[in-house]
């Protein structure tokens, strides 16, 4: 039933949308979007997630934390590897009820990457970082086997860790391929999308901290890169926190001053190249986002979220309209038209939509 729910109110948006309406009209009868938060029974602050279904998914944060629920969020049981209870979780990637790959951030050896295939009865530390100047940052996968791991610079140049195993081991790719960091550069860990796929081949790297905040492209799985300046605001607190792709071509950048969560700075940009180029929207959200994702089932539609609130557009991020103002640090939509966002203190909704 709710499938169907989804699938009718995506038919008459696209209707609308397509029609030109938007966005006084579209807005004014379109969808309402509203997160039904539900309790997990955690006080961590939950920075990675991964929706599997309206029914399975995984969140992970701070003090170690992995939590999964299989009833849509009815109920989370805790799936933490062990001995993690210092390590800050703060990207997963589920691929199933069962097999999941979860992330810890940190200098150094804390930096570490988890693999389970029993729905996390049971663990496998399967890398270790021994590098002293990396700090991974996000994790993301092309397919159940293929999949990126992002750290900050090491000796001027972002490192990238590749898997073709669905994360049982992984390899530092040659840093040939890499262009130069800007002085000050790095990625945000603030939602596990600072790094970002789409299709089969083409990756992107969100940055920000330096001089300016850039994004960088991939279409050969993160062996070679290109650069591009974007039309957000860079600064040691601001930049590109996370980016997400509908396709190769249509983007959204997301991020701002996560010093001064409620300032005007410019927080989003949209492409139509692949990254190439940025625009900055006719209205954009107000406030910092740090995490972003396309409505699988509106070709138009995405959700940013942030500390100060939620906001969605149905014209490919040109306009953007407030529907939350609670806190959240990321948001992830899947094929079945479920959405779901997880925040600070065990903070996770799904999505509904009304009108």
């Amino acid at each position: 039933m709710r499938r169907s729910l989804f699938r009718v109110v995506a038919a008459i948006v696209v209707g609308v949308v397509g029609a030109g309406l938007f966005p006084a009209t579209a807005v004014a009868h379109g969808p309402t979007p509203a997160w039904r938060l539900v309790p997990t029974g955690s006080d961590a602050r939950l920075r990675g997630l991964s929706a599997v279904s309206q029914r399975v998914v995984w969140a992970s944060g701070s003090g170690g934390t992995v939590l999964r629920t299989l009833d849509g969020g009815r109920s989370w049981e805790r799936t933490s590897p062990p001995d993690t209870a210092s390590l800050e979780l703060r990207d997963i990637e589920a691929f199933d009820s069962r097999h999941a790959v979860v992330m810890s951030i940190g200098p150094g050896d804390q930096s570490r990457l988890f693999r389970t295939s029993d729905g996390g009865v049971h663990w496998v530390e399967t890398y270790r970082n021994s590098e002293p100047a990396a700090f991974f940052d996000c994790l993301a996968f092309f397919d159940d086997r293929h999949g990126l791991v992002l750290s900050d610079p090491v000796d001027g140049k972002f490192r990238v860790l590749s898997t073709s195993d669905g994360g049982r081991s992984w390899t530092v790719l040659p840093a040939d391929g890499m262009p130069a960091a800007l002085d000050g550069e790095f990625a945000f860990a603030a939602s596990g999308q600072c790094i970002s796929v789409s299709g089969s081949r083409d990756a992107w790297i969100a940055t920000g901290g330096g001089a300016r905040a850039r994004v960088l492209h991939s279409a050969d799985r993160g062996r070679t890169w290109a650069v591009a300046d974007t039309v957000l605001a860079s600064n040691p607190s601001a930049g590109v926190f996370a980016t997400a792709f509908r396709d190769s071509r249509r983007g959204i950048a997301v991020g701002g001053d996560y010093a001064v969560p409620d300032g005007a700075v410019d927080a989003l940009g949209t492409t139509r190249d692949g990254g190439r180029t940025w625009q900055k929207p006719t209205d954009a959200p107000k406030g910092y986002r740090s995490g972003v994702s396309w409505y699988p089932l509106i070709p138009s539609a995405a959700i940013a979220v942030g500390p100060t609130g939620s906001d969605y557009t149905l014209d490919e991020g040109r306009h953007w309209r407030a529907f939350d103002a609670g806190s959240f640090d990321t948001v992830d939509c899947v094929r079945d038209g479920s959405c779901w966002a997880a925040g600070e203190h065990g903070r996770v909704a799904a999505l509904r939509l009304g009108w």
